[in-house]
């Protein structure tokens, strides 16, 4: 199969893969992109990117506690956040940061 593809690319694309880089998958499976799982009729947050995402928050509230950063550049922060989870299917989790962020500001 990966010879038909290599094939493909090569005679009618003209394009070469590194196959170490590379790895093919079934479509509903989902595809990795820029933090996000893509699949068929949805988008998700990749776990790493949530994971990332809580502690950045985490941070920026200490930041802000011990006085690095503005309110507003707090809040600046809370809200790129939100704007990266509303290209998703995550309401859920959207609500779970607005509620963790107020939480861990008002510890």
């Amino acid at each position: 199969m990966v010879k038909i593809f290599n094939d493909f690319l090569i005679k009618k694309l003209k394009l070469n893969l590194h196959f170490n880089k590379i790895t093919l998958r079934k479509y509903h499976q989902g595809i990795d992109f820029l933090g996000y799982i893509l699949r068929p009729h949805h988008r998700l947050i990749r776990t790493k990117t949530k994971k990332r995402i809580f502690k950045k928050i985490r941070l920026r509230i200490k930041e802000y506690k011990t006085g690095l950063i503005t309110e507003k550049s707090l809040e600046q922060c809370l809200q790129s956040y939100l704007g990266v989870l509303s290209h998703a299917n995550a309401f859920g989790l959207s609500v779970k940061l607005k509620n963790q962020f107020w939480f861990w500001f008002n510890e």
